[in-house]
């Protein structure tokens, strides 16, 4: 991935917090077909390796568990927030004229292995996390155990476990550092009023970085 200098992230802790906050990743592996992309919702394990492990689950008839080239190894891409500017908020706009839009955008890519793992006892740990970690928010939280257990041991063998061992992580903010202050004020102020879906989380995102 393309990053000037200006937009790199190297922190690993804020690259897992965006990887907590937006689970759902895109999964490029090589198939027997060439190139393969799934959409699998992820949970972050930081345990002993550098870069944490992440654990998911894919329905049993989804490919992706039996092909896949293992040397090969994956890219796991998970997009944070992301935005339009409008020149019309920088405030060279009236001084120059010398402006044009772009994308403002938070992405993390994580590199390693895929491991398919079809034990029963991993799964349920991992749909355990996966879930707990979701209903974390809601003040009525669901478990696996409200379910009952012959239902989910019955959807349970019609999933398989991937697991992927990071061993590379890759951070991309792209939120308005190559501006000077005053186009950063007037970007967070135009998102902030925009009405754009990640419009808010993205002039938080560009302030914060306007504060270091």
């Amino acid at each position: 991935m393309y990053i000037p200098d200006q937009f790199q992230e190297p922190r690993i802790e804020v690259m897992h917090e965006l990887i907590r906050s937006y689970p759902l990743a895109t999964v490029v592996t090589m198939s027997s077909e060439g190139l393969n992309a799934n959409h699998i919702p992820f949970y972050l394990s930081v345990d002993s390796s550098s870069f944490g492990t992440l654990q998911g689950h894919v329905a049993r008839s989804n490919p992706i568990w039996h092909d896949f080239v293992e040397d090969i190894g994956v890219l796991v891409v998970f997009q944070g927030p992301n935005a339009y500017v409008s020149p019309s908020w920088y405030a060279t706009k009236n001084a120059t004229g010398k402006v044009v839009p772009t994308w403002n955008y938070i992405v993390v890519h994580a590199y390693g292995s895929l491991r398919v793992v079809d034990e029963a006892s991993w799964l349920h740990s991992q749909l355990e996390s996966l879930t707990a970690h979701n209903e974390a928010a809601f003040a009525e939280q669901w478990h696996i155990s409200d379910a009952p257990q012959e239902f989910t041991e019955r959807l349970m063998g019609a999933i398989v476990g991937v697991e992927i061992v990071i061993t590379k992580l890759v951070g991309k903010w792209k939120i308005s550092q190559n501006q000077p202050h005053e186009n950063r004020v007037g970007v967070i102020k135009g998102l902030n009023h925009s009405g754009l879906r990640d419009g808010a989380l993205m002039a938080a995102a560009v302030e914060s970085y306007d504060k270091m």
